[in-house]
């Protein structure tokens, strides 16, 4: 059992060079898109990704938000679900509070180019998956709540 979902969680998520993101098609069914890692989280409850506003799975977060997210450490075979809702965000601070400017390369017109957007991911419930067994947790933005 963690002592510490937050610390345990948190230091596989941050390791990642990939993340995993699932969306619901409009025939109910899950399609699932590897991302470069969040640019930020908060916690293991809040995650932002950037991506380009024309995507399909901006489209299914529109129309559906519920939404799965993963982590891998392929390394030592374990990994992280967390299940809950994605939210796209249109807001020009929470746009300019995230961007880079090497995000350039992905944005051909920049931050205001009209296609950088923003996901944001809340999560509701989590499951660990580590050493042939799994536990689920409860995602919280402190590590008060683990304790």
């Amino acid at each position: 059992m963690m002592r510490n979902a937050l610390k345990t969680i948190g230091r596989l998520i941050d390791k990642q060079k990939v993340s995993f993101i699932s969306s619901v098609d409009s025939e109910g069914f899950p399609n699932t898109k590897a991302m470069l890692p969040p640019c930020e989280r908060e916690g293991i409850k809040v995650f932002y990704w950037h991506t380009n506003s024309p995507s399909m799975k901006v489209r299914q977060y529109r129309n559906n938000p519920n939404a799965c997210i993963y982590f891998c450490d392929k390394r030592f075979f374990r990994g992280v679900m967390l299940k809950g809702t994605m939210e796209v965000l249109e807001d020009e601070e929470i746009r300019t509070k995230l961007w880079k400017n090497s995000y350039s390369m992905y944005y051909k017109g920049g931050k205001d180019g009209g296609d950088f957007i923003i996901l944001k991911f809340t999560a509701e419930s989590g499951r660990f998956y580590s050493n042939f067994s799994s536990e689920d947790f409860t995602p919280s933005y402190d590590s008060s709540a683990d304790e």
